[in-house]
């Protein structure tokens, strides 16, 4: 899904360059846009990718997209900005929205805050 309009339900900006610090549930990078359910707005300056709570970066499949081998070397050479708490694996890369959501992947223990 593309969309060059994003709905009141996703990361929508006020203004180009300017902060929003509510949680959006989204978390992104420049590659994925042809995924189902992550959504593109494009910048004068930069390409916008959000999707929704995780993106997973499976190696194989990008490795079978760019007709060439693909792996976490590869995936931190490339990478140049994203948001939301990155999780490595051998096969994988997972990008979560939230911390809560990939504390489990990365033994981080969270405190209740009441």
């Amino acid at each position: 899904m593309t969309d060059t309009q994003l709905t009141p339900t996703q990361t929508s900006p006020k203004k180009f360059g300017s902060a929003d610090r509510s949680f959006t549930n989204a978390c992104g990078v420049d590659v994925m846009k042809d995924k189902e359910g992550v959504s593109t707005v494009e910048y004068p300056s930069m390409v916008r990718i959000d999707g929704t709570g995780v993106l997973t970066f499976d190696y194989d499949e990008i490795s079978d997209a760019l007709g060439s081998d693909f792996d976490g070397s590869s995936f931190e050479e490339i990478m140049s900005t994203h948001y939301g708490r990155m999780v490595h694996f051998d096969d994988k890369t997972m990008l979560f929205a939230s911390p809560e959501a990939a504390a489990e992947y990365i033994d981080f223990d969270l405190e209740v805050v009441s």
